[in-house]
């Protein structure tokens, strides 16, 4: 039967917003249970339950400027929390973007509670090397539409922080859209209507922990199928090469490069992302 509830956990006092839509195997998406739900297609609820829930850096009211309470693990534990209080059993743990790294090593704690785990539009880490790859990818390119939108945006930038830094991540995202989106001219401000940020965490956990992050530590022990998807055009993470490094550390991946997609294939192919997890799922 079809779930459809939504509601508030609190871990550690942090209000945690959950959603749950759809019928069919649990997968729990980490991240906005606000931005998410969005994102994704209704097709996909035919098929999958998908419990989306806010991390602390998506917590409503949240104010603590305390990093220590971001550690990974916390955020981990908090994912447990959800995932045990919302009664979902064993589930598929998907994070798209930086995400990816909450979902893959939520696994490897948790690996009695996953059956699979899926990651989008990730790199291996998000160091000043991966980041200076991206930065290639993009002026290698050719997309002189794409690049002239994406410097008008860049001398915006100091001005729009400035003029709201609470609000500096969702500011980043939707400036830097020349980069994440297939479109470059896609204006993305609806799906962040009414999400809430606390910069400290996003500060702390994509500056500081996803920089430095080792996602091969643990990999021998794990054993769940994971599933890479990936946007051809994708600049605003390290391109798709910076996998081979590390790929065959896994012991199951199979990885999907959406043709027609930027940052986010679940939105912007959906037919074909769809097919692609569901086919995955279903192997």
């Amino acid at each position: 039967m079809s779930d459809s509830r939504q509601g508030v956990i609190a871990c550690d006092g942090f209000n945690l917003q959950y959603r749950i839509e759809g019928e069919g195997r649990p997968v729990l998406v980490v991240g906005s249970a606000l931005y998410y739900p969005r994102c994704f297609s209704g097709n996909l609820r035919h098929h999958l339950k998908l419990a989306f829930m806010d991390h602390r850096g998506f917590a409503p009211g949240n104010a603590c400027p305390d990093k220590s309470q971001y550690a990974l693990p916390l955020l981990l534990n908090d994912i447990e929390r959800v995932r045990s209080e919302l009664g979902l059993g064993q589930v598929t743990i998907l994070g798209h973007s930086g995400h990816g790294f909450m979902a893959l090593e939520y696994a490897k704690a948790y690996p009695q509670n996953v059956s699979h785990v899926v990651m989008l539009n990730v790199a291996p880490d998000y160091s000043p090397a991966g980041h200076a790859a991206a930065e290639r990818y993009l002026d290698e390119s050719v997309c002189p539409e794409r690049k002239a939108l994406l410097a008008q945006n860049m001398a915006k930038l100091p001005a729009a922080i400035a003029a709201a830094p609470d609000k500096a991540f969702v500011t980043y995202c939707l400036l830097t859209g020349p980069k994440s989106w297939f479109d470059p001219t896609f204006d993305a401000s609806h799906l962040w209507q009414g999400v809430e940020t606390n910069m400290t965490m996003f500060d702390h956990v994509w500056g500081e922990v996803f920089r430095d992050i080792d996602i091969t530590r643990g990999l021998d022990a794990l054993d769940r199928p994971v599933f890479l998807g990936l946007g051809r055009h994708d600049f605003l993470v390290p391109p798709p090469w910076r996998w081979e490094a590390v790929r065959e550390k896994f012991r199951d991946l199979t990885i999907r490069v959406f043709e027609r997609s930027s940052h986010a294939p679940f939105l912007e192919e959906p037919a074909l992302f769809d097919a692609e997890l569901l086919g995955w799922l279903n192997r």
